[in-house]
């Protein structure tokens, strides 16, 4: 993949049930998906895909949510006359590491890995670590792999009752309910440990990545808070990801590990080799905080930036429309995605969804939002440039138009330069027409300078010997965003 690359997320269930429903064609299969679909993507710059949801689906988790009041209650506010048929089990209780079978299996994942990695675009899957879907044919036969009791426990809402008698906990973020279709995995034991080892080296030959779910919850320090009083064993030496990593990179250097990760966590887990963690704070400062504290969280460390995952969007957050606001959700996107790291988008902010649907329902996109439609594909032609990949990126800081006005404050900047071209991306993140003086870099003593700006192509402009001097003033409309470039 290139460096910064965009990484486009598929719910697979809804992608298939859409291209059989186009197609006329109820058996088809991920070996069978249509080449316009793959070149479409590779063509709108997506350096790959994390298909999310492939696995053997979970019996007991598709009629636990099917008869879930709340998906049920949310599917009658916002899809009328909707099917419980069209509810499946959560794509994170995972019944069996081999690609559902009305997916076409294992043989059809890996026809569109090859078709896939032939237009040039890497594929990458889930790895649910922490748990499994309680009715895993596991539960009944390697109790000790799990989290479980002998005798009924206190606070029976964390755990359910197996056929053997023998209690097994469901899975768990401390911070949430239980997620009571999974079984939580014992990682203080070693043979559940050599399990989940086996397992991710089982998949490894069918995709170029891994997005590992819930990565915290896998750690020595998080799993003892959670569950110490529980499980027996001593907590190990070492974490599960360093060694683990570093033989998945021995046998395949380029193979990419994506860690979903909270709680101020994601430093730490990079330095266990993940490649790219999700930036939640990044996320949470763009729907909540102002342009100085999103520029406080950008002057982190270089690496930690590199090694970031950006986002607006995806299955577990609103829809960008909704969280956002229109213009908003606009200024955001630029902001997150002409950043250093890998960027991730979902085919739903692409149409522009307004709702986020529960990952359980199939039917997917309903309604395409035209204006967000073209956005989506001007931008991503602006940032498919090389510059965003290969560039150096620097944080700019503007000035104030005058001694009175503080309202440059409100606005984001930065540049990524790559030889003799640079491109300069000024953002008003605040809802209040906002001025600034722009600096410029590497100005030539050439009177020619021009400064494009791509959302608006025919909007140029020739800076001023002042401009070139002191920079350059800018007016910007609440929530508006500029992206200039810059030839030398």
């Amino acid at each position: 993949m290139r460096t910064n690359p965009h990484i486009l997320e598929i719910n697979a269930h809804n992608w298939l049930k859409q291209l059989r429903e186009r197609l006329g064609n109820k058996k088809l299969t991920l070996a069978d998906v249509p080449e316009e679909n793959l070149f479409d993507i590779k063509s709108h710059g997506f350096d790959a895909i994390w298909l999310m949801g492939v696995w053997q689906e979970s019996p007991a988790s598709r009629a636990i949510a099917r008869q879930d009041k709340a998906i049920n209650d949310y599917l009658a506010k916002t899809v009328p006359n909707y099917d419980k048929k069209d509810i499946v089990g959560s794509q994170y209780a995972i019944y069996d590491y081999s690609v559902n079978k009305d997916f076409g299996g294992n043989a059809a994942l890996l026809t569109l890995k090859k078709r896939l990695n032939d237009f040039g675009i890497k594929l990458i899957l889930d790895f649910a670590g922490n748990h499994l879907a309680k009715d895993n044919p596991l539960t009944l036969t390697n109790k000790e792999f799990f989290v479980h009791m002998d005798d009924e426990p206190k606070e029976k809402e964390l755990f359910f009752q197996t056929d053997k008698g023998y209690w097994i906990a469901h899975g768990k973020d401390p911070y949430f309910p239980s997620w009571t279709d999974t079984a939580q995995i014992n990682q203080f034991n070693p043979k559940a440990r050599a399990f989940l080892k086996d397992t991710l080296f089982k998949i490894l030959p069918l995709c170029d990545g891994l997005r590992c779910d819930m990565v915290m919850l896998m750690l020595n320090k998080v799993f003892r808070d959670t569950w110490g009083t529980v499980v027996k064993e001593e907590t190990p030496s070492e974490e599960f990801w360093p060694q683990i990593i570093s033989e998945v990179k021995n046998l395949y250097p380029s193979f990419t590990f994506l860690a979903e990760v909270y709680w101020g966590m994601e430093w730490e887990v990079q330095e266990l080799g993940f490649d790219y963690t999700y930036d939640k704070i990044l996320y949470d400062r763009l729907l909540l905080s102002t342009a100085q504290d999103i520029q406080g969280h950008l002057n982190a460390e270089h690496l930690y930036q590199k090694r970031s995952l950006r986002f607006i969007a995806n299955h577990d957050e609103e829809a960008p429309l909704t969280a956002f606001g229109r213009e908003k959700s606009k200024a955001a996107a630029v902001a997150a995605y002409t950043l250093i790291g890998a960027r991730l988008f979902t085919i739903s902010q692409l149409y522009g969804e307004e709702k986020r649907l529960p990952i359980q329902y199939t039917r997917g996109i309903r309604v395409k939002n035209e204006d967000m439609l073209s956005f989506y594909k001007q931008f991503l032609d602006i940032i498919n440039n090389p510059c965003f990949h290969g560039g150096q990126w620097t944080i700019k800081n503007p000035k104030p138009a005058n001694e009175k006005d503080s309202s440059f404050k409100n606005i984001l900047c930065w540049a990524w330069t790559q030889q003799t071209t640079q491109k300069i991306i000024v953002i008003n993140y605040s809802s209040v027409p906002s001025k600034c003086i722009m600096p410029l870099d590497k100005v030539p003593s050439d009177e020619n300078l021009i400064l494009k700006e791509h959302f608006k192509k025919n909007e140029t402009i020739l800076p001023s010997a002042q401009a070139k001097k002191e920079g350059l003033l800018l007016d910007l409309l609440p929530f508006e965003a500029k992206i200039f470039s810059v030839d030398f």
